[in-house]
């Protein structure tokens, strides 16, 4: 059995039909990209996943990377897709053509990303954290530094990474013991270790661009002293010629559950004393920089763990229909009646119906996500603008952290769908199981994306951004409501809205108060229910615009989608929403145990 990566046929729904991305061809910034230009994009993304990356799936597990005398070597296979991702110029798809971007809308990247990531997201890595470097150089670098690195990063032909981690200050960045000390030229000494730097060290390409966070001496201690520094693997001269290495040197790599194909690093900055960085924007403004990225890389985190569930949904769906096992539940007393593909079975169903509700939410809320920002790039009213940025900044814990979570669950499902033959390394999805696994640990653990909900996101002006996202729910609950097969659906959400609305009240103000502690053992719950209740808004959305389709007489082609979107919106609203009222239930408690309970009372001595 082939196997499938994503649903082209729903890739096409939330791109034209909810978000309607062919419109942003009206203003000048995106004339190019009209619907036909969209397709002919995706489509070749899709062809170049599935017949160039999607290969490597497999090999890169098995294989991994290997690390010898300081070098590491990635799988023979990731060389000439990585050519060909560069060449085609896939690696900036929304920037400036300038320094080699296509200046396509956000939206329609992510959704040639679904195919990618999904194909081997361990082999997108490399490109997703050169993206992210070279847009650290574009935003803060100087004219210099753009001239010399962004063209070179943006283009592939060289890589890109982030060094934030150090054995004493995971989490707690500010904790971190890299140092600056300035030289007589301007530049500056780095000395120190990061650990579990993804692509840190690799040989698909001559150079590697690594923004580092270091402290320069005398600086303030804790994040208010961090400063960011461009250190490249081999300095590069004004002429853009590479000079001499500069002493970064990759002391080994980890060995991990998953991910195996990309090389997670050790790097030892400057242990020779001869590291050489230049500081990257303004002196002890380092953490301030990584924030303005900050949603660039957990929504792309959300989509590498979204991609994940997509295949295992698409894989399981398509199993299930294949493999035969067991009478149908209607004529199990009839000893001649045939087997039949486990589809037909009750639980199996509910399985994928639960799979098939989370990866078609989940992908609609990423791809929303991006909209989010193709509509600000194309305003000029400052107050629209700030309105669709807090809608954005308080939706990325969600969609990192809540689709993250609800990823893996859906690809533990999937392994659950193939039974036994799901445990094994013959089929895709215990893979996928593992590769999902880090996604909710890496770029602020979930934990972390929860307090960032309910710490920095929820309260943020006073509140207006919730305000804002519950009236665009709103809407679609007041649309729901005219619909017949969405009138319960539209019911169940509008109260599921309104209990939402009094718990982020009521847990906002516990984090104000000395109860404090026990609201934010609470972050993860409310973070569990708030992406819950997006789902579920994205899922009525869907259902609205399929009822339409339905009702005006769809095409014979496309009945069973439509239908299916509409079942969807009523599984989740009616069998999922009822489990999120009573989460709800418990988040008011705000109950004490968890921050009361002594250390030694969790035992494990």
């Amino acid at each position: 059995m082939a196997q499938v990566i994503a649903d082209r046929r729903d890739v096409d729904f939330v791109l034209h039909e909810q978000l309607n991305v062919g419109a942003l061809s009206e203003h000048e910034k995106y004339e190019e990209f009209n619907k036909k230009t969209v397709d002919l994009i995706i489509s070749e993304a899709r062809n170049l996943a599935i017949k160039e990356i999607l290969p490597t799936f497999k090999e890169g597990d098995e294989q991994g990377c290997r690390f010898e005398n300081g070098q590491v070597f990635v799988p023979e296979s990731f060389k000439r897709p990585y050519d060909l991702f560069a060449e085609g110029e896939w690696i900036a798809m929304p920037e400036d053509p300038e320094y080699g971007g296509q200046g396509m809308p956000r939206s329609v990247a992510l959704a040639a990303g679904d195919y990618f990531n999904g194909a081997n997201y361990a082999f997108m890595m490399y490109p997703g954290l050169t993206h992210g470097a070279a847009l650290l150089v574009e935003a803060f670098g100087t004219e210099r530094q753009k001239k010399l690195f962004l063209k070179n990063m943006f283009t592939g032909k060289w890589t890109g990474t982030m060094l934030l981690t150090e054995p004493e200050a995971g989490s707690d960045v500010g904790n971190l013991s890299t140092t600056a000390v300035k030289n007589e030229d301007g530049t500056y000494a780095i000395t120190g270790n990061k650990i579990f730097i993804s692509a840190g060290e690799h040989d698909m390409v001559e150079n590697i661009v690594h923004p580092v966070l270091a402290r320069i001496e005398g600086a303030p201690a804790g994040t208010k002293g961090i400063s960011l520094f461009l250190v490249p693997k081999y300095r590069v001269n004004d002429d853009g010629r590479l000079d001499e290495f500069n002493d970064v040197v990759c002391t080994g790599i980890e060995h991990k559950l998953g991910i195996n194909g990309n090389s997670t690093c050790s790097l030892t900055l400057g242990g020779k004393g001869n590291c050489v960085g230049e500081l990257l924007g303004e002196e002890n403004k380092g953490m301030r920089a990584m924030f303005l990225m900050m949603n660039e890389a957990r929504l792309l985190v959300g989509m590498q763990g979204f991609c994940c569930a997509s295949a295992s949904y698409m894989n399981a769906v398509n199993y299930a229909r294949e493999r035969v096992q067991g009478k149908n539940l209607l004529q199990m007393m009839d000893p001649t009646a045939p087997s039949v593909p486990i589809i037909q079975h009750p639980d199996v169903r509910r399985m994928l119906i639960s799979m098939k509700s989370y990866v078609e939410g989940m992908r609609s809320l990423i791809y929303y996500a991006g909209h989010l920002s193709d509509q600000m790039a194309v305003t000029d009213d400052e107050a629209e603008k700030a309105r669709l940025q807090g809608m954005l900044d308080l939706l990325i814990p969600i969609c990192k952290g809540y689709v993250t979570d609800k990823a893996f669950e859906v690809c533990s499902t999937g392994v659950q769908v193939y039974g036994g033959y799901g445990f094994i390394k013959e089929y895709p999805q215990e893979q996928l199981l593992r590769d999902c696994r880090i996604t909710m640990i890496y770029e602020g653990t979930n934990g972390i994306q929860a307090m960032d909900l309910l710490g920095r996101k929820l309260g943020r002006n006073k509140g207006q951004p919730l305000m804002d996202l519950m009236g665009e729910i709103q809407k679609v609950i007041a649309q729901a409501k005219e619909i017949e097969d969405l009138k319960e659906c539209a019911t169940r959400m509008e109260k599921a809205l309104n209990r939402l609305g009094e718990v982020a009240m009521n847990l906002g103000a516990a984090a104000m108060s000395p109860k404090v502690m026990s609201a934010f053992a609470f972050a993860h719950p409310f973070m569990e229910a708030s992406g819950d209740v997006v789902m579920a808004w994205m899922l009525l959305w869907r259902g609205i615009i399929a009822a339409g389709q339905l009702e005006k007489g769809a095409k014979k082609k496309d009945l069973s989608f439509y239908e299916g979107q509409v079942k969807s919106a009523q599984y989740f609203t009616q069998a999922m929403l009822p489990i999120t009222m009573g989460k709800m239930d418990a988040i008011m408690t705000t109950c004490d145990a968890a921050v009361e309970i002594s250390e030694d009372a969790f035992g494990g001595k």
